[in-house]
């Protein structure tokens, strides 16, 4: 399994390494542009996030069509022409459309995607695990980085290593990823969006991606501008000091939320927790005059948005079934990546016009909200997989047993298998293969 994750994992985190290193000091450093006012700065913050939702079921679609290779190419190659233009940007509407150009190269959901399509269910949790804590990993990386580079050499030169790290990922995409196998659907022609909206799961799922990702954007609208203005008054170098920490508890609450969600099944469990920590999280950056106790709340902050990113994407291939996982993937996302643009433009917009105070609390409160809604989620049921020979299944048969215990069968054409997915303890697995068999 490691072998087939871990590069796509890398050309995915190699991308959001990139931006995560300007993340920490973009606002501060947008702000000096010729141009810049606290609202254009906010869709600069989150403005590759626009062009991601408008082109994640795009490149997906292209990914069905053309394949999932050189779907990845086309899109890295136009995350490197955004990164140069970001490099070389005077004034805050180039960068702005740098960074548009950096979001429209919208992989994320083909990556996903074609993991899924490489590794079996009972395991995808763990795959989808490798990819967050190796995305986790790049965070804690860029926190520390970004701000001591970015003070030393100067944003640009940020800009300039995430095109770098587009060409490493280009070169890895060709001699390190493996092809995925050809998988067939066997009694659903399209998925339909009205289906996937209409499940209640999925539904919640999309919500809770969406709130995730647009906290963070505000989040980084306003943790580098509240610390380095008169209330505090740290320097752009300072920045790491509360970042650095921020990411190392973060990172060590995932591992143990990974488990605990899905070993013992209980990501709801999970979700209303990390919800919890983000509202006294934006409560503490809003109200408190310690820039100490201002840290602590960065620190919940990333510790809840890191106990719930392992799980987010495993949750939404669980409860969607095969046919449905590439576009419950691609609507979530762009769902999620609109998100990430509102949050940047309206945390830009409110530090305009309203005081830090009113924002924490504002954000205190819809992220309240949030939380009553995620009570409806329910934990996925589980289920246990058979992995037959295809010539050993009679499939009228297997049509004809279609009920609440299956909750799906389809072929793998390249291995010439059929998988069934059976709820386990409904039905014996040697009582199911004899009711299927020639």
């Amino acid at each position: 399994m490691f072998k087939k994750v871990f590069p796509l994992s890398a050309i995915l985190s190699l991308r959001f390494l990139g931006l995560f290193l300007v993340l920490p000091v973009i606002s501060i450093y947008a702000l000096e542009l010729k141009g810049s006012t606290p609202f254009l700065v906010g869709i600069v913050v989150g403005g590759y996030a626009l062009t991601q939702a408008i082109f994640q079921v795009p490149f997906g679609s292209m990914s069905d069509k053309i394949g999932r290779k050189p779907t990845l190419l086309v899109g890295l190659l136009i995350f490197l022409v955004g990164s140069v233009l970001c490099a070389y940007s005077t004034d805050i509407y180039t960068l702005m459309i740098g960074r548009f150009l950096q979001g429209a190269g919208a992989i994320g959901s083909v990556i996903t995607a074609m993991i899924s399509d490489l590794v079996q269910e009972e395991i995808r949790g763990k795959a989808m695990a490798i990819m967050g804590a190796s995305i986790a990993l790049s965070f804690a990386l860029a926190m520390g980085l970004g701000p001591v580079l970015g003070a030393k050499y100067g944003v640009e030169f940020l800009f300039i290593l995430t095109a770098l790290f587009a060409v490493l990922a280009i070169i890895l995409l060709f001699t390190k990823v493996p092809t995925p196998p050809k998988i067939k659907h066997t009694y659903h022609a399209t998925a339909k969006t009205s289906d996937i909206l209409k499940d209640s799961n999925l539904l919640n799922m999309i919500v809770i991606n969406a709130m995730q990702k647009g906290l963070m954007t505000i989040a980084f609208v306003l943790i580098p501008i509240i610390l380095t203005s008169a209330d505090f008054a740290w320097q752009k170098s300072d920045l790491y000091m509360a970042y650095l920490p921020a990411m190392l508890f973060g990172l060590a609450a995932m591992g143990p939320a990974a488990v605990f969600g899905e070993k013992h099944n209980k990501p709801k469990e999970i979700f209303l927790l990390s919800i919890a920590l983000f509202i006294v999280s934006f409560l503490i950056m809003g109200l408190t005059t310690s820039s100490s106790v201002f840290v602590v709340g960065v620190v919940l902050f990333f510790i809840a948005f890191n106990m719930m990113e392992p799980l987010v994407q495993s949750m939404i291939t669980k409860f969607a079934k095969v046919h449905q996982k590439g576009a419950a993937l691609g609507i979530s996302n762009s769902i999620a990546y609109f998100a990430t643009f509102i949050g940047g433009t309206s945390a830009g917009l409110l530090l305009g016009i309203s005081d830090r105070e009113t924002i924490g609390i504002s954000v205190g409160v819809v992220a309240l909200l949030w939380f009553l809604w995620t009570l409806k989620l329910q934990n996925p049921t589980k289920y246990s997989h058979l992995y037959l020979p295809q010539d050993d299944v009679d499939t009228t048969k297997l049509q004809n047993l279609e009920s609440a215990h299956i909750a799906e069968w389809y072929i793998n054409d390249s291995e010439k298998l059929i998988i069934v997915k059976y709820a386990t303890g409904a039905i014996q697995k040697d009582d199911l293969i004899s009711k299927i068999s020639k």
